[in-house]
């Protein structure tokens, strides 16, 4: 590694008795004005040190600033655990995190371009004749002013039909003809409901008359009428007759009634996707999926209406607005002669616009479009985007705080990356930065390595200063990596048992691609981001293989979005031709949360919690009390507290500051009642096991080999520093990842599985990606086939085989470049991994 020079430190950030999570009371110096990158292995406390601290502080101290009401509105960080920081100036964190749920959010809005976009529209667009002055909020869907009053915006119409609602209408009301109605006692009330009014659930639906047909499905009448469950319409008039007192008086509910107002007023994200699959969407006649209203479409510049413009890709905008902004445009000339002001402001906005995009365009994301949403953002993209925005801010003095921005990044766009970077620091701020990519390290004028391992074993300052004194640190496990001492792991190569062989495959810029998978070993896919591998592996490849085996399959974002409002595929296409017949199974170990609640964590979703439960519930004690092994979850009643119900916390509502979790002061956070807790195996109760790290807990159950086979699999997979009870809520992406992968490979290994890993190496340490190659090479050597889109070279080189795609992003990306052994790919010129992979064989 060349030697950086010392860089010209201006004055330090200085720490003093820091105790965030793990953290053991640690005290360092940090330059300003200076890329600072924090290394060390995952969970090593790197995070704890950069976010839970020096950016916690950052925010807290510009809050003691603000008014107690604007207070409110921020989302605050707890107080981090800490002496004393001094030298610390105002921070901006640009963290992981996926993009908001809304559609209506998009590249454009993050980033401000939308806004630019509707004022040149506005102020510089070629309005029809006869057409007044359109003001700027009349060309964004999200306003009354602006949305198609057809589909208020949504660019689609959604309705109710009897197919949709009655898909097989064969079947009569009683065997459930009606698909949308609940099928549980909502759904049989319905139909006792219909026996009293006098309809016949025994026939089928399509002998039903239409007007008794229509009555039931699209009624906005909602009728009572006494029910008497399981009797005939005949029996029921008796009853009625007879003034014989009903079960109860039922409301009945027209089907398409039921549907829309469970879907506009459910809280239950689950029953909204239920009832979104009896709405047909189409296209709205009237804007043809534009979103927006006539006369704001009737607005053109340089030829595109707005909802066009904003469909492009941001390269191909910069094209279009080069001219405008350098003054040479023709239509500038024409604008000129009727409208001189309007050549000014084209000009002006223009000359902005392109400023911005430059941007974007240096950190590798010309393939993206104004309209994008933000749910269909990687979490890479999606910072990336963010720091394009503060880059153009032009602020000075500020700590910007990254959480691994080289993520999901192929080196090339790394580079673009650090330029970025080095543009913030010339411009006076201080960038400090959790990262693991070693290129992004090396480019460090200071390193802070903490460690030695994970967990409680790591939170150590193990080294603070330039690059080079870290090759004299002996615990640190970093420096092997950046100095390039590990030895080069080398092993027979595997050759393919067989080509699953693709065809055709149309999906975003993929377009009647052909390409074969082999069968029986590790294979990596390649490329610039946006080059579209996700596009032909997450999407394209799991969703035929699934429909091939017969399996429901959802590649959507994980992001709680309206199902309406979700944008619609793009045009797909393909077939597998061949090679379905040695895959049994397929594994989609994707990095999407293991669950949504704190109640969800590592021990519930490897199913290692069960045996825990069992063991406690088979202990003297127990049997003694006739406790079961519900009465050891603490999502039951009788085992759990009854004050906090189970979640060990309570949440306190301070009325200007943020709402504070507090452990609850009846279990003292412990989860479980008294009685729960006197139960013990081993001396420790069901609480101090879930308290336990697994590698504790590895030692805690050595005479369980149901639980240690779990537990030694998760620790392979480098988590062996987490919590059995760490809530699903505190994992990261790649920690979600991993356990997902570890409760696979626990299974009993029968071979011919396909399994499909996006970028399974994200937010992990180098050594950690060593012990996952491990893991990866175990299921390919019991039988199995992976297939992993990574940017990590390591990984790459030790595949059997690249598929490399590109050659760019968008556009110019979606073709197939290499494929074959890494040392094939290095030797094809227009690869832009080969000249990165080369220094890795």
């Amino acid at each position: 590694m060349a030697s950086k020079k010392q860089p010209d430190l201006n004055g330090f950030v200085r720490v003093r008795g820091a105790r965030e999570h793990n953290l053991k009371n640690v005290s360092l110096d940090i330059p300003r004005d200076a890329l600072v990158v924090f290394t060390g292995i995952s969970g090593s406390g790197k995070s704890s040190l950069a976010f839970g601290t020096l950016y916690a502080e950052a925010q807290r101290r510009y809050l003691e600033s603000v008014s107690p009401y604007a207070r409110r509105l921020f989302n605050q960080m707890a107080i981090p655990e800490v002496d004393e920081i001094e030298g610390l100036p105002p921070a901006v964190a640009l963290q992981q995190q996926r993009g908001t749920a809304s559609t209506r959010s998009s590249v454009g809005s993050v980033t401000t371009l939308s806004n630019l976009l509707r004022m040149l529209y506005s102020r510089a667009g070629d309005y029809p004749d006869g057409q007044g002055i359109i003001y700027a909020e009349s060309f964004s869907p999200n306003t009354p002013e602006g949305a198609c009053p057809e589909c208020h915006g949504l660019g689609r119409v959604y309705e109710v039909t009897e197919k949709s609602m009655v898909p097989d209408d064969t079947l009569t009301i009683r065997e459930k003809a009606i698909a949308a109605w609940p099928s549980a006692w909502q759904g049989q009330n319905q139909r006792d409901i219909l026996t009293t009014i006098g309809f016949d659930i025994d026939i089928p639906w399509k002998d039903l008359p239409k007007k008794d047909r229509d009555w039931i499905l699209f009624t906005e009448e909602q009728p009572v009428v006494p029910v008497y469950s399981g009797y005939t319409h005949e029996e029921i008039s008796r009853f009625i007759k007879n003034k014989r007192q009903p079960d109860y008086m039922g409301t009945f509910t027209g089907v398409r009634r039921y549907v829309r107002h469970t879907f506009a007023n459910t809280q239950s994200a689950l029953m909204k996707k239920r009832v979104s699959q009896y709405m047909l969407g189409t296209e709205c006649r009237l804007c043809h999926g534009k979103r927006l209203r006539q006369e704001s479409l009737s607005v053109k510049f340089a030829g595109y209406d707005i909802a066009e413009l904003s469909r492009l890709s941001l390269s191909k905008l910069a094209g279009i607005l080069e001219p405008y902004a350098g003054g040479k445009a023709a239509a500038l000339k024409q604008m000129e002669a009727k409208h001189p002001e309007k050549v000014l402001v084209a000009k002006r906005i223009a000359e902005d616009f392109l400023a911005r995009l430059q941007v974007m365009l240096d950190l590798g994301l010309g393939y993206l479009t104004i309209e994008r949403s933000t749910p269909t953002l990687s979490p890479g993209e999606l910072q990336r985007l963010r720091l394009a925005t503060q880059v153009r801010s032009n602020l000075f003095g500020v700590v910007y705080v990254l959480d691994e921005p080289s993520a999901g990044l192929h080196p090339a766009d790394t580079e673009a990356l650090l330029r970025a970077l080095d543009k913030l620091k010339a411009s006076g701020n201080s960038l400090f930065v959790v990262e693991h990519e070693i290129d992004v390290i090396r480019h460090a004028d200071w390193i802070v390595d903490v460690g030695p391992a994970a967990g409680e074993k790591g939170g150590h300052i193990l080294y603070s200063g330039v690059p080079d004194g870290l090759k004299h640190i002996e615990a640190s496990v970093t420096r092997h990596y950046i100095y390039n001492d590990t030895a080069k792991q080398t092993r027979e190569l595997r050759l393919p048992t067989d080509w699953l062989k693709l065809e055709g495959i149309t999906r975003n810029n993929l377009n009647q691609l052909d390409t074969s998978f082999p069968l029986g070993v590790l294979t990596s896919v390649t490329g610039v981001s946006g080059s579209g591998k996700s596009s032909l592996v997450s999407q394209a490849l799991v969703e035929l293989v699934a429909e091939k085996l017969g399996l429901p399959v959802n590649t959507l974002p994980d992001t709680e979005v309206d199902p309406l409002e979700q944008t619609q595929a793009s045009p797909s296409g393909g077939t597998i031709r061949s090679g379905m017949k040695n895959i049994k199974r397929l594994v989609v170990v994707d990095q999407k949360p293991i669950g949504r609640t704190p109640r969800s964590n590592l021990a519930t979703y490897t199913g290692l919690f069960d045996h825990v439960r069992k063991i406690f519930a088979a202990t003297s004690t127990a049997r003694a009390r006739k406790y079961d092994a519900g009465r050891f979850s603490f999502n039951v009643v009788k085992g759990r507290c009854p004050h906090c119900e189970g979640e060990g916390v309570v949440m306190v509502e301070l009325l200007f500051l943020p709402s504070v979790y507090t452990p609850c002061p009846t279990c003292s956070g412990t989860r479980y009642n008294p009685q729960t807790l006197q139960v013990k195996y081993k001396d420790k109760n069901i609480a101090e096991v879930l308290g336990l790290t697994v590698d504790e807990a590895a030692i805690f159950f050595d005479e369980e080999p149901a639980i240690s086979r779990t537990l030694d699999v998760v620790r392979e997979v480098g988590l062996g520093y987490l919590r059995l009870g760490q809530p699903a809520t505190e994992l990261s992406g790649g920690e979600a990842q991993r356990i997902k992968l570890a409760t696979e490979l626990q299974r009993a290994q029968h071979g011919q599985t396909l399994y499909v890993l996006d970028e399974p190496t994200t937010g992990l340490h180098p050594s950690d990606v060593e012990r996952l190659m491990l893991q990866l090479n175990r299921l390919v050597n019991a039988g199995n086939t992976v297939i992993l889109v990574e940017h990590d070279m390591h990984v790459i080189a030790a595949s059997d085989w690249v598929i490399d795609i590109g050659p760019g992003a968008g556009e110019d990306g979606g073709r197939i470049v290499a494929a074959g052994h890494p040392s094939t790919i290095v030797k094809v010129r227009n690869s832009r991994t080969a000249p990165y992979l080369v220094k890795y064989l």
